[in-house]
């Protein structure tokens, strides 16, 4: 039994996870995850798969996060109806995130179509629908931990804690190989957590593999290890700035377990009295959905199984209805305001990004990983002026970042969780900028590996095992590329053009008089003319 697998997603970017194997009875995804960043990269969310999805046999599931999980439905709505295998965790959380994903994409959908139709532009259609959603929920077959499991005649798999968010895993394969009584043996790592991370035991996996694939989010970056005190300390010195400072404090957070581990932090700050009661808006149907999945999971969850009162808060306030979420901006001080999402590129944190970002006395605090090309990478960088909704703002608010809540482990940990699963035949490193995959295979080779068994895939490269070696298909046939690499990792053309336009407003506004915006508007036209 020969396996090739394709890489189309999170290969030489952070987002999109999907790995599509075959063999020559069974057609099957590991994660079938939503395309974040630049504009270029988040149209291939409406594109045709590289696969036909009626012909996938089942898809095996990491976790729960939309970049790992987003284009599921979609995958239905083409024609997928076979089982979907994740823990019981997983598919908890997905029974809210998906339809409330496939919201999102109607709404905007809705929204574009408005705006298409004023232009003389033609309409277009949503990924997927809420319909799609709530039936491709029906897909779910929860498995436990470390228990193994036939997925089709030759291939079984089981799941390992992978540390990160609630019911997140790693997945050990195993396939059986023609003429040989020693299976093909893979380990797809998911998202790795950090030691010692809120709520999650350490990740865990078995070891001795022919390939491992292993994400590399923070290859590169290492953070500070921190006790549960001093994070929560870091948090408390940036609530009392920003509320000194006379505004609210914006906290854009994804609705899964970041929102959970910053609703148990302020909870405890404000009984023990290192912060004031401020009220605390969690305004996020999906982060509210996602709150009471922690509480019936408690008893899985360290923290919580010892303290489960740690997200019951009355300073807490759910805003669930848009009114309510638009009410919040009657409250021009004193206030933390918690919304989806975590890289301002989607949700009610749009909203009020542009109530506040042009205030001097707001604040901004980033709290995760930004990917390049969104919202949040423009924040972190220090953007003057930014784009929302077709409103150019200007940037006064106090931009602010902390990394003492990061789901995924840093460069020490992932080389650290690298070497406990040796011996490894090959190692193929994915789910990551490509510096930050780089500066982790550089780490791995110094560790021992051989350079040549430590691969960089880029997105769309398939391989070929033989003989227990992988062989790029590219040796037989050449790779057709739905975007060229370089183009994921680096602001696209979308953003490009939006700064020109920012730009060139400013130009005219900062001109004398009108006579000299007029200069300047010739100038621009005899620009274009001669472009």
């Amino acid at each position: 039994m020969s396996l090739t697998m394709r890489f189309c997603g999170a290969a030489g970017t952070v987002t999109g996870s999907c790995y599509w194997l075959r063999t020559h009875d069974a057609s099957f995804l590991i994660d079938c995850g939503m395309f974040q960043g630049n504009k270029t990269l988040q149209a291939l969310n409406y594109e045709p798969f590289p696969f036909d999805a009626a012909r996938i046999d089942f898809v095996l599931q990491t976790h729960a996060h939309i970049d790992h999980s987003g284009l599921l439905p979609k995958l239905f709505k083409e024609g997928f109806r076979g089982p979907i295998r994740a823990t019981s965790g997983t598919a908890d959380l997905l029974s809210y995130m998906l339809p409330d994903s496939a919201f999102i994409q109607e709404m905007e959908t809705d929204q574009l179509n408005r705006r298409n139709s004023r232009r003389g532009k033609p309409q277009v259609e949503p990924a997927y629908t809420k319909a799609d959603a709530a039936e491709c929920l029906e897909l779910f077959r929860p498995v436990d931990y470390e228990r193994w499991v036939e997925a089709a005649p030759g291939i079984r798999f089981r799941m390992w804690n992978a540390g990160h968010i609630l019911g997140s895993a790693s997945i050990e394969l195993e396939v059986a190989e023609a003429g040989s009584d020693k299976p093909i043996r893979l380990l797809f790592s998911g998202d790795i957590g950090p030691d010692h991370k809120l709520f999650h035991p350490d990740p865990e996996a078995s070891n001795n593999f022919d390939y491992v694939i292993c994400e590399s989010t923070y290859g590169g970056r290492s953070r500070e290890r921190r006790s549960a005190e001093q994070r929560r300390e870091i948090l408390a010195h940036e609530v009392r700035d920003a509320l000194q400072a006379g505004g609210n404090l914006l906290i854009p957070s994804f609705a899964v377990e970041r929102t959970q581990e910053l609703l148990a932090d302020l909870t405890l700050l404000q009984e023990s009295g290192v912060i004031n009661h401020a009220p605390i808006f969690l305004d996020s149907p999906l982060a509210i959905r996602a709150t009471e999945v922690f509480e019936q999971h408690a008893h899985e969850l360290e923290e919580l199984a010892k303290q489960p009162h740690l997200i019951d808060n009355p300073n807490i306030r759910f805003t669930e209805t848009v009114d309510e979420s638009k009410a919040i901006n009657r409250i021009k001080g004193g206030a933390i305001i918690l919304a989806a999402s975590g890289m301002c590129d989607a949700g009610r944190i749009r909203h009020h990004l542009l109530q506040h970002l042009w205030r001097p006395d707001s604040t901004v605090l980033l709290v995760g990983y930004q990917a390049p090309g969104t919202m949040g990478r423009m924040l972190s960088d220090g953007k003057a002026q930014v784009t929302i909704q077709g409103n150019p703002i200007r940037v006064r608010a106090r931009i602010r970042e902390i990394d003492v809540y990061s789901g995924h482990a840093d460069h020490g940990e992932l080389v650290e969780w690298i070497d406990e699963r040796k011996p490894i035949g090959c190692l193929m490193l994915t789910h990551g900028d490509p510096e930050s995959s780089e500066a982790l295979r550089q780490a791995v080779i110094a560790k021992g590996m051989e350079a040549d068994k430590v691969l960089l895939p880029q997105i769309d490269d398939c391989y070929d095992f033989e003989a227990g070696k992988l062989v790029p298909s590219v040796n037989r046939k050449p790779v057709i590329r739905r975007v060229e690499p370089d183009v994921i990792v680096h602001p696209d053309w979308h953003n490009d053009a939006a700064q020109l336009l920012l730009d060139i407003r400013n130009q005219i506004d900062a001109a004398a008089d009108e006579r000299a915006k007029k200069v300047v508007i010739r100038r621009l036209r005899r620009a274009l003319e001669e472009a």
